[in-house]
């Protein structure tokens, strides 16, 4: 273990230190390369941040009416059915929209139900087995330009409901 503590202290320094070099090697001017990098990061950033503003908005106006809660209440008894809990269909939802807003649910989840139980188990496993698919449809098709997804969409839900059975799955197997 202390190995891979060492290790990873030393392996950003040691990209560095191994980009400089080959810029270096291949006479490449590295700090007008940097400072071009930033600039077109810069231009990202500021490309994507109208969607990312309106993502973030959309889900905290969702999670603050009580819309959230009220569609997971609508679903206890299909959820109760497969072993999912009702409580998590919020977390589900807005997972997908956004990572950051999700952990501020799972915290939640923490706090009323603990990170033991059954449900918090499932919370965390499920946190780590989905993605922030909106979140990252939109951003990433729209630095690339792509405007056709084909099953991206489709792919990203299979995999999303995958990750959270798996997780109601494998919480059941450490119960």
């Amino acid at each position: 273990m202390k190995f891979i503590i060492l290790t990873s202290s030393f392996i950003i320094p040691l990209m560095i230190f191994f980009i400089v070099v080959h810029g270096m090697l291949n006479k490449t001017k590295i700090y007008d390369a940097f400072a071009d990098g930033a600039k077109d990061g810069i231009k990202t950033v500021a490309g994507i941040a109208p969607t990312l503003i309106g993502l973030m908005v959309a889900v905290e106006i969702l999670r603050a009416s009580g819309f959230l809660d009220f569609l997971g209440g609508k679903l206890s008894i299909v959820m109760g059915w497969i072993g999912f809990p009702s409580q998590l269909v919020p977390l589900t939802l807005v997972k997908m929209f956004s990572s950051s807003a999700a952990t501020g649910l799972l915290l939640d989840v923490f706090k009323q139900y603990g990170t033991d139980s059954y449900t918090g188990l499932i919370a965390s496993i499920m946190m780590s087995c989905t993605e922030t698919i909106f979140y990252t449809m939109s951003v990433y098709f729209m630095a690339a330009r792509v405007s056709k997804t084909r099953w991206t969409l489709a792919g990203a839900l299979f995999s999303t409901l995958a990750g959270t059975a798996a997780s109601v799955i494998l919480a059941g197997m450490m119960r």
